[in-house]
């Protein structure tokens, strides 16, 4: 719960410290500009409001872990990925933007705190607890604060405490530890396909290798 937190904080800090003209400036989402994805953001973070009050009576289906699901590299034809960057577009400027996610963001955040983390809750077909779907979401509060910063090397990045556990994360989800010499930031990068792995760095991933990236719906 206080991962949560701390990496929803500063990731909706460093949004707030992007100037205005860099909201225009590609993300490290492929082929989203940084305002497509504030905007996925904010969808993000009412995901969490409806999701923190739907509840669930019936016993848990996923965990922090399985609630991830293996999928393939975008092909622009999911109409979610398709309706962002129109209705970023909408916004007409980084302000209301801006405002939208502080406003959204922080009532989610605030849930988040109120929440019980043994409380049953539903989303997307699966049953959790409020605390598993709460550090689940460290994990895309991380990789997007690394989407954020792809291209905008003055803004501030995830915590460490919030890197170390986005890649604990993802290797429960590959079920093989990243290379030790990795740092998190590269692990997450490299291992979610956000940036190629260097012929020495595929060598020392091994069989791992072949796996990647780990594309995460």
């Amino acid at each position: 719960m206080d991962l949560f937190s701390l990496s929803w904080t500063a990731l909706r800090s460093a949004v707030a410290d992007v100037p205005d003209e860099d909201f225009d400036r590609p993300s490290g989402c492929t082929g989203w500009l940084v305002r497509d994805l504030v905007c996925h953001l904010v969808i993000d973070a009412q995901d969490v409001l409806i999701t923190l009050v739907t509840p669930a009576a019936s016993a848990p289906t996923v965990d922090a872990v399985t609630y991830w699901r293996l999928v393939g590299p975008p092909t622009g034809e999911d109409p979610l990925d398709a309706l962002v960057p129109r209705l970023a577009a909408a916004y007409g400027g980084p302000e209301l933007l801006r405002f939208h996610l502080d406003d959204v963001g922080g009532a989610a955040g605030r849930a988040a705190v109120l929440a019980d983390p043994a409380a049953r809750v539903g989303t997307r077909d699966e049953v959790l607890t409020a605390g598993d779907y709460l550090s689940a979401y460290v994990l895309e509060w991380t990789l997007h604060h690394l989407d954020l910063i792809a291209h905008l090397p003055s803004t501030a990045g995830p915590p460490a405490e919030t890197l170390a556990a986005s890649r604990a994360a993802l290797e429960a989800i590959a079920g093989a530890p990243f290379p030790a010499a990795f740092s998190d930031k590269d692990a997450l990068l490299i291992g979610t396909g956000r940036r190629p792995a260097t012929t020495a760095e595929r060598t020392a991933l091994g069989d791992l290798a072949a796996r990647l990236p780990l594309v995460l719906g």
